[in-house]
């Protein structure tokens, strides 16, 4: 999961980065509002840890920029001292997902995440992903458009699923390329538009199919799920 966290305090950022590392997350931090605002608005990330008190912007700002002016459901996560009720309900009426209180504790922390990607991700099937036509069998790692089988290299069968589970939402290179090959420094981004190429033809994924891999410029890519007309 690739995590951003936004945390002016570097003692509690290297402390949470390496619990959520050690969990097997990619960690992006942040100490400065601005600095996460210019990233989320190129890049994207499966959730957002948030502290509240922040130099020159409040943790509600950033939250309010997200939600309102992004339109960024991704979830959210405060992680601040403020613990007044009033703060807790404020927050999660403009939009968080939960609420944590400093000093914050390892294993309560990744067990409100856990919960929080429950309640926005249902369970996929464990052994086929199915999305007509295409089938995907996961424990044979093999891919279906009708009765035809498709053959894909293992990176092409991981995104693909990797972007039919999550139909209809706009990822950024990176994020694939984390959500895929990992945090390796020596795969570059073009590496996606490369495969994503191949999976457009091999799949056929076009309109008659009912779905289409467009881009987004710049950013970017989404699997588009069509409706019949």
């Amino acid at each position: 999961m690739r995590v951003a966290m936004l945390e002016d305090d570097r003692d509690q950022a290297g402390i949470v980065s390496a619990w959520l590392r050690e969990a097997g997350h990619d960690v992006h931090s942040f100490d400065h509002p601005r600095e996460l605002l210019k990233i989320a608005g190129r890049e994207s990330f499966d959730l957002f840890l948030i502290d509240w008190n922040l130099p020159e912007m409040t943790g509600a700002d950033v939250l309010h920029w997200l939600r309102d002016d992004r339109g960024d459901t991704t979830p959210v996560i405060f992680v601040t001292a403020r613990d007044a009720e009033e703060d807790i309900v404020a927050a999660l009426s403009a939009g968080a997902d939960d609420y944590i209180v400093k000093p914050v504790r390892r294993l309560e922390l990744l067990s409100r995440i856990e919960a929080v990607l429950r309640r926005v991700r249902p369970k996929e099937p464990e052994r086929e992903l199915l999305h007509p036509p295409y089938r995907f069998d996961l424990t044979l790692k093999r891919c279906f458009v009708g009765e035809t089988p498709v053959e894909l290299t293992d990176k092409e069968f991981e995104l693909a699923v990797f972007l039919f589970r999550n139909a209809g939402k706009l990822f950024s290179r990176g994020h694939l390329l984390e959500a895929v090959w990992g945090r390796n420094p020596n795969v570059a981004t073009r590496t996606i538009d490369t495969h994503v190429s191949r999976l457009r033809s091999k799949l056929a994924l076009r309109p008659e199919n009912g779905y289409r891999l467009t881009p987004a410029y710049n950013y970017g890519y989404r699997l588009e799920r069509l409706t019949e007309e």
